[in-house]
């Protein structure tokens, strides 16, 4: 049995943290960038340097849109959970931490009629995966809207194959030049549906930027695509200098015959995300 309790405690903890402590994996990639970047790109990432460490001194948010927080649960379907349902806990952890943090709110109730906001940042945005085992794996992204807006879903043919997949990407990025705070990490999903892959892009914002992706084919694409979006040259804050892209990761699904969806999902140097695996005590697991 898991306590829904320890889930609220962690989860409260990670989203109070991941607002004011860039992760280590993007930290050292943007340290990485920063030693061979030039001219403005080098003042821009010396910019984003001071930025991150006033953050953690001063325990306030890398950035001002703290954004909507995305939560990926994956529950072991023997899993069980004592105490609140596990929806209302992530509100619960998502809505204290915010009000107790002083994080802005960013969400509206409704997207196009009066846009009042929920005051609250509720309700996060949940995708549910039923897996093997008797743990709960729960994931979050706190994803601003600056980057987001620059996200794009493509429904390629089948035809266009991995040039068309780069080419795709290429086009997104130079559509978004500097808006979303580059330089950036981007997460693409390939195959499955057209909603399907823009979930699985969101998904694989979660890496680690210093992992390999297990199938060789894939780890070179995310290889070419960054690539191609650095020869860009839109460089840090837009103003050239320096590399666009400090990551590219890939998560990839079955599809139609007939189709090759594609996503993008844009995410600032803020590259904030938390993870954490819940598993049942050690006496309860044996029983």
């Amino acid at each position: 049995m898991i306590c829904s309790q320890y889930i609220y405690d962690t989860l409260y903890a990670g989203i109070r943290s991941m607002q004011v402590y860039l992760p280590k994996d993007v930290q050292v990639a943007l340290q990485r960038h920063a030693k061979r970047a030039e001219g403005l790109g080098s003042t821009v990432l010396k910019a984003v340097e001071e930025n991150i460490r006033l953050a953690g001194e001063s325990c306030v948010p890398l950035c001002q849109d703290t954004g909507m927080i995305l939560c990926f649960v994956e529950y072991g379907e023997h899993a069980e959970i004592s105490g609140d349902s596990l929806r209302y806990v992530l509100a619960r952890a998502v809505e204290d931490a915010f009000y107790d943090g002083y994080f802005r709110k960013s969400v509206v109730a409704d997207p196009l009629n009066v846009r009042n906001n929920t005051g609250t940042n509720l309700p996060p945005l949940i995708h549910w995966e039923v897996v093997p085992g008797s743990s709960v794996r729960i994931s979050l992204l706190a994803k601003g809207f600056g980057s987001e807006n620059c996200s794009c879903t493509e429904m390629l043919k089948p035809t266009a194959g991995r040039r068309g997949v780069i080419t795709a990407v290429e086009r997104i990025m130079e559509r978004a030049g500097g808006a979303p705070c580059p330089p950036v990490v981007l997460g693409i999903g390939i195959g499955g549906t057209m909603d399907y892959a823009a979930v699985l892009s969101k998904k694989a914002l979660l890496r680690e930027l210093d992992d390999i992706h297990p199938s060789s084919y894939y780890a070179s694409l995310e290889t070419d695509i960054m690539e191609a979006v650095n020869r860009l040259g839109i460089g840090p804050g837009g103003l050239g200098g320096g590399d666009t892209c400090l990551g590219v990761k890939i998560e990839s699904s079955p599809t139609h015959i007939a189709g090759l969806p594609l996503a993008v999902s844009v995410n600032c140097w803020a590259d904030r995300k938390f993870s954490y695996c819940f598993r049942p005590t050690a006496a309860e697991a044996s029983v």
